[in-house]
This record gives structure tokens, C-alpha cells and sequence, in this order.
């Protein structure tokens, strides 16, 4: 292999007919001559445009596997030699592959081993640290192994021989483990000693006590943490993840041992770093949280860290509630100024212990955006009911009645509180009305809630406002609380065709609105119509406009062929998109609607089982479309706890298994659903980060009504 000339044989490459992230590879000869050229500012931006278009975000293409034997020349011809091997490692390391045979790119660089092992031996520490990641993850043990075995033996500096003990953990865990154990004693470098625990740890074997003195003794760990090993991350709470990730009592206890040792240690930065590990192990142990919480107290020992344990505890919520007091103090500060620490505090005390927080928020509403964010739940509607206040409805009497005070997503939160106390804000009506001038989207809404349980008198007022609002600014909230409060229907039909006809931008809103009126909203058919001939190709926006349009006609009319043949459409065109995985699952969720008049779509709902995304939601859709003895329940349970238990879509699972019955359930599948019902691994880990812990502690609650019914449901 030529190590003079790397790039011999670069323009015989069919370059333009590969492809990579952006397209066509045509550019890529263009990046190898200046990552080897000896312009240092041009090959820096060849190498960011190399890992944009051949590793974008971890994906490898086509081009990817194309590019390694020559990356590879010049990795061993010494341009930038520690650089391209650590994109070399990252694209064999790469299991996210796009038009690209599965493994190609890895065995591309596997290929070239004999280029790169050579580089073990460079005189360059940097270099040899980053050439025992890279080979290690072609997974070419043959080759690779005896090489990192010899280094192991050879090697002196530290942070090569953390990274030589990685590699060979990687290819041989037993292997590793070995190696590990012979260098946890304290008189070696703690690079060493770090490895030498994740190496034991990867290896699967037990936790001993001289793992937990050393992870101990490394703390604070994040100095040492490989800048490689991305998705380890911080040390300590990687660690932690791995002993909650065995599943078992023992090495949970142990992972909360080491937590509450860093948060009760007496350095900040130990301290900062068992935060980190609680809150990791927050999020995968429904455990944690009440076993944590007191801890947590105890790391708030200044300003500094009560902001820093604040966002937790608010995750938390109720469980948190020991921790309140750490929190009340900074929550109640300068309440006339902006304070971003006090916020925070506020914050997360309002999700932790709501009727406290309540006179705090009175005092500073307008000063504290955090605070009234989560109080109103403004990200998520259906966690808005914050308990009645008189102080705060008061605050926020007066901040509606400055209108020009307002900002941001204020009117929004306001609304949303008032909203949520019903017939309590009744004494807010004039403001809303009021309001209703200046932000008529979001008052209308709270008009209908309040308007709907308070006096006579007042609903009529209300009905006034909202009238004068629908009809002469055609505001399509407006005129629905006024359809909601009074029954017209005039107005909203009005606005309803006003949106319809306007552009894709409004379609859904305005079909989901027309379809929940029924065949009241029969003179909407021809706008329906002209809507849907309006959208058109297979992005997630034309593709969920369609389904939404096709309910609406399907409420409105009942015409079940012309929905069939949309929903069919959108089955059709979301092959073409991988994105559209959700589309699917909203298409079938529709289709449930049709009922029988749906059983033409059943090949394609049949289809949908495959995808954990797509699946409870044709599980609805096929118990609802198909002919019931055709269908196998059994085998449409296991496509939804397969969802749930990868987190695909949870609560689907739970709609759907709730669809298919307890008959449907075997003896397996009744451990499995206890398990997503009582096991102490989180089932939901992934979402909106403040929500995930709700989520699943409402999926816990669902899994366990659907227990009773099941067969042999003990525990596991």
C-alpha cells in the first residue's frame, strides 16, 4: 500500500454517482487533496466537511466506504494522522447506514488495518491513543486484537493505555476484564484505573469492592473522561448507568452508594458530578427518585447548587416534596426584580410543592417567566392544572389589565391558568374580554373555560366580546368559544371556510375543528375538498394535512370510499419518506374510525406491525377495520409490547392492548406487560426531558389497570 502517494487513484473513483449526506460525492476528491494538502486553515475545513458528509451525525453512506482507503493513505502518510484516524474510527464504529450494504464502511477500514496498525507504534502519543480507538472498531479481532495486546505491554503513557484497554475490552470483554483487574491499584495513573472499571464493567462482571474504593478515589472523574467515547460522557454517571442497566438490586444499591457518596462529598466539583449521576439515574430507576431525594438535600449547600439541584427536584415533582425547603428561600427573593436564579428556584418549586409556591409567584408574576411557565403548564396543556390561588388570580388580574406589560409567551400562560381554574376565574371574565382585543386567540380559549361554568350574567358578556371579535376579526378561537358558550354557528362556519381556503398552514387546525362539528359542518364539504387537492407530496406536513382533512370529511359526511382512497394515498406516499413513521401511525389512528367501511386499508395497517412506531396504532386500527376472526390477537399483543418496550410509543401500546382485551394476552406477555407496570427500569426514556418521568409514571399506572384481568401477572 502506498504511502507516497495516498490519493493515486482518486479521480478514477465513480464519485458523482455515490452519494453522501448532502448528495452527490462529487466534492469529495476536492476535501481528500486539501485534508492532505499542506494548507493548514484548508484542510481543518476539509475535515469538518468530511464529517458533515460521510459521518453526518453518525450516519455513513455510499461514499463513506469509498473514502477510507484513501483517508486511510494519508492517515499513514502523516497529514493530520490522529484526525482522520478518529474519523476513521467513527465511520467503523457506525451502525447507522444509509445506502450502503450493512457493515461495508466497517469493513472498508477493516481493510485497511494493515496501513493502520502500524500507527500503535507512532512516536505520537496522540496518535496512538487515537489509532487503538479506531482499530478496535473495525471488530476484525483476528487482526486487530494481538496488535492492542502488544501495545498493552509496550505502552508507558497513561492516556494511551487508558484507550489500549479499552480496545481490547471492546474486542475481548473477558479478555479486558483481565487486564483491568491487575491495574485498579492505587499506585497506578488514574486514567488507567478508569478504564480499568469501565473495562470490568463492559465485561459484565460483578462490582467488587475495589471497583467502588477506586471509582471513589477518582472522583471528581470528569477530567478523565475519553473525548472519544462520546456517549459515555461524564464518568461518574456512566458508570451509574451501567450498574442500573444490570437490572438487579445489588448493583442498584451500589450505583445509589456512589451517588450519595459524591453528593455528600466536600468538594463542589464531586458534588456537581453526583448531581449529574442522581439525575441519570432519575431518569432510567423509578426508584431513585425517593431514594435520592434526601441526598439531594444535602448537595444544596449554597446558592450555586440549590440552582443546580432545582431542575431535578422539579422533574421530580411530588416526590421532591422533603426537598421543598431548600428550595423556598431563593424562591422567594427580590420578588419586584428579574432574578434568574430566584426563577429557577420558583420553578422547579411550583412543579414540587404547587400551594407553597403560589403566594411567591403572586409577588413576582411578571418578573418570573420560569415560574409561570411551569405553573401554567404552557408546554403542555394538560398539565396546567395549578391549584387555585386568590393572591395570583389577583397578580394576574393585573397584569391582563396592562396589556403593553405583557411579553413573549405571557399572554399564552396567563390564559392558560385562568383557563384551568373554570368557574374560580370567574372574576377575570372583564379582563379577558378586555384582552380579548389585544390577544384573541389566547383569551378566547379561556374565555370558553371560565365562560362556560360562571354565572348567567356574565356568560352573556362574554358572549358579547367573543361575538364582536368573530365576527369582525374572523378569529377562528373566538368563534368556536362562541359556538361553545352559545351555540352560534354561523360565525365559526365563517372563519372555518376563511381557513380552509387560505393555505396549508391553517388546513389541520381548521379540519380537525370541522370534523368535531359533524354534519353541522356540511356546507364545509366543498372547502374540505378543494383542501386536500391542494396538498400534495410525501413531507410529514402534506402527509398528516391529508389525514386530517380525510377525517374531517369522514365525520362530516360518512362518505367512506373518498377517505379510503386518501388514507390509502397517505399509506402509499409515506414509503417514500423515513421520516413519516408518526404519519403512518396518525393515518391509522384514523382509520380506526372507519370501521369496517376501513377493511380495504388492511394490507397496508397489516404492513404497519413491522415498525414499533406504526404499530399500536394499527393494532387499533386492524381491531376496529378487519373481520374479527381473521384477526390474531396474540400476535397483535406482541407487536404492542413490543412497542412499549422499546419505547417506541407507550401509551399506543397501552390503548392497544387495552383494544385487544386480556384474552389476547399469553402467559409471557402478562410477566412482560408487570414488568413495564412494576420493574424498576423506566420503560419511558426518551422526550421532552421535563416530561419523561411524568410519562412514564402515567404509564405505570396504565400498565397496572390492565393487570388485574391478565393471567399469572406476578410480579418480576
Amino acid at each position: 500500500m502506498d504511502l507516497v502517494h495516498p490519493l493515486d487513484g482518486l479521480d478514477a473513483r465513480p464519485w458523482s454517482s455515490l452519494s453522501h449526506a448532502y448528495g452527490s460525492a462529487e466534492d469529495i476528491p476536492g476535501l481528500l487533496r486539501a485534508l492532505a494538502g499542506a494548507d493548514v486553515d484548508a484542510a481543518d475545513e476539509a475535515l469538518s466537511e468530511l464529517y458533515g458528509s460521510v459521518l453526518h451525525q453518525g450516519t455513513v453512506y455510499a461514499a463513506s466506504a469509498e473514502t477510507v482507503p484513501f483517508m486511510a493513505g494519508i492517515a499513514a502518510a502523516g497529514h493530520r494522522t490522529a484526525d482522520v484516524l478518529a474519523l476513521l474510527g467513527g465511520m467503523a464504529e457506525s451502525e447507522d447506514e444509509c445506502g450502503v450494504a450493512p457493515g461495508a464502511v466497517r469493513a472498508a477500514v477493516a481493510d485497511r488495518l494493515p496501513l493502520l496498525l502500524p500507527l500503535l507504534a507512532s512516536p505520537e502519543p496522540e496518535v496512538r491513543r487515537t489509532a487503538a480507538w479506531a482499530v478496535s472498531h473495525t471488530r476484525a479481532t483476528a487482526t486487530a486484537l494481538p496488535a492492542l495486546r502488544v501495545r498493552w505491554d509496550a505502552e508507558s503513557e497513561p492516556s494511551v493505555r487508558a484507550e489500549v484497554l479499552a480496545g481490547i475490552t471492546r474486542l475481548d470483554p473477558q479478555g479486558g476484564a483481565a487486564a483491568a483487574a491487575a491495574v485498579l491499584d492505587p499506585s497506578q495513573p488514574a486514567e488507567v484505573r478508569m478504564a480499568a472499571v469501565f473495562a470490568s464493567l463492559d465485561a459484565g462482571v460483578p462490582w467488587t469492592e475495589p471497583m467502588h474504593t477506586t471509582m471513589l478515589s477518582l472522583l471528581p472523574a470528569d477530567p478523565l473522561r475519553s473525548d472519544l467515547d462520546l456517549e459515555r460522557g461524564e464518568p461518574l454517571a456512566a458508570v451509574v448507568e451501567a450498574l442500573l442497566g444490570r437490572g438487579r438490586r445489588k448493583e442498584r444499591e451500589v450505583a445509589f452508594a456512589l451517588v450519595d457518596a459524591a453528593l455528600h462529598d466536600g468538594r463542589p466539583e464531586v458534588r456537581a458530578e453526583g448531581l449529574w449521576a442522581a439525575d441519570r439515574a432519575c431518569m432510567l430507576s423509578r426508584s431513585a427518585p425517593r431514594r435520592l431525594v434526601g441526598n439531594l438535600r444535602a448537595a444544596a449547600v449554597d446558592e450555586e447548587s440549590v440552582v443546580a439541584v432545582s431542575s431535578l427536584l422539579g422533574r421530580l415533582g411530588s416526590v421532591a416534596a422533603p426537598a421543598a425547603d431548600i428550595l423556598t428561600p431563593l424562591a422567594g427573593r427580590n420578588p419586584d426584580h428579574d432574578d434568574d436564579h430566584a426563577d429557577r428556584a420558583l420553578a422547579a418549586l411550583v412543579l414540587v410543592a404547587p400551594q407553597q409556591s403560589a403566594p411567591f409567584l403572586a409577588a413576582g408574576l411578571g418578573q418570573r417567566p420560569r415560574a409561570l411557565d411551569a405553573a401554567s403548564g404552557f408546554r403542555s396543556p394538560e398539565d396546567s392544572a395549578f391549584p387555585y390561588n386568590g393572591e395570583l388570580l389577583d397578580a394576574v388580574r393585573d397584569r391582563l389589565a396592562r396589556p403593553e406589560s405583557l411579553s413573549g409567551n405571557e399572554p399564552w400562560q396567563l390564559t392558560n391558568l385562568l383557563a384551568g381554574w373554570g368557574a374560580e376565574a370567574a372574576p377575570a371574565l372583564p379582563e379577558l374580554c378586555a384582552a380579548l382585543q389585544c390577544f384573541p386567540d389566547q383569551a378566547a380559549r379561556a374565555i370558553a373555560s371560565v365562560g362556560a361554568v360562571c354565572a348567567p350574567a356574565d356568560r352573556a358578556r362574554a358572549v358579547t366580546s367573543l361575538r364582536t371579535v368573530a365576527a369582525e376579526q374572523g378569529v377562528l378561537p373566538a368563534a368556536q368559544a362562541l359556538y361553545d358558550l352559545d351555540g352560534e354557528i354561523a360565525p365559526l362556519l365563517h372563519c372555518l371556510e376563511q381557513d380552509l381556503r387560505r393555505g396549508a398552514g391553517r388546513f389541520r387546525e381548521a379540519a380537525r375543528t370541522t370534523g368535531a362539528l359533524g354534519p353541522r359542518a356540511a356546507a364545509l364539504v366543498p372547502a374540505l375538498r378543494e383542501a386536500l387537492s391542494d396538498t400534495d407530496g410525501d413531507t410529514t406536513p402534506a402527509l398528516d394535512t391529508d389525514t386530517a382533512l380525510a377525517e374531517a370529511l369522514w365525520r362530516v359526511t360518512g362518505d367512506a370510499d373518498g377517505v379510503v382512497a386518501v388514507l390509502d394515498s397517505v399509506f402509499a406516499r409515506a414509503e417514500q419518506n423515513p421520516w413519516s413513521r408518526w404519519s403512518v401511525a396518525r393515518a391509522a389512528r384514523t382509520a380506526v374510525l372507519l370501521g369496517p367501511a376501513g377493511r380495504p386499508l388492511a394490507a397496508r395497517l397489516e404492513a404497519a406491525l413491522n415498525d414499533p412506531v406504526q404499530a399500536p396504532a394499527a393494532v387499533l386500527a386492524l381491531t376496529a377495520v378487519a373481520e374479527p376472526a381473521s384477526l390474531d390477537r396474540t400476535t397483535l399483543a406482541e407487536a404492542a409490547l413490543r412497542s412499549a418496550e422499546s419505547d417506541a410509543d407507550p401509551a399506543g401500546a397501552c390503548d392497544a392492548l387495552e383494544a385487544l382485551g386480556p384474552d389476547a394476552l399469553t402467559d409471557d406477555h402478562a410477566r412482560r406487560l408487570a414488568a413495564l407496570a412494576d420493574g424498576d427500569a423506566r420503560v419511558v426514556r426518551s422526550g421532552v426531558e421535563d416530561r419523561v418521568i411524568r410519562q412514564d409514571e402515567a404509564l405505570r399506572n396504565r400498565a397496572r389497570a390492565l393487570l388485574p384481568a391478565c393471567p399469572d401477572t406476578a410480579t418480576p
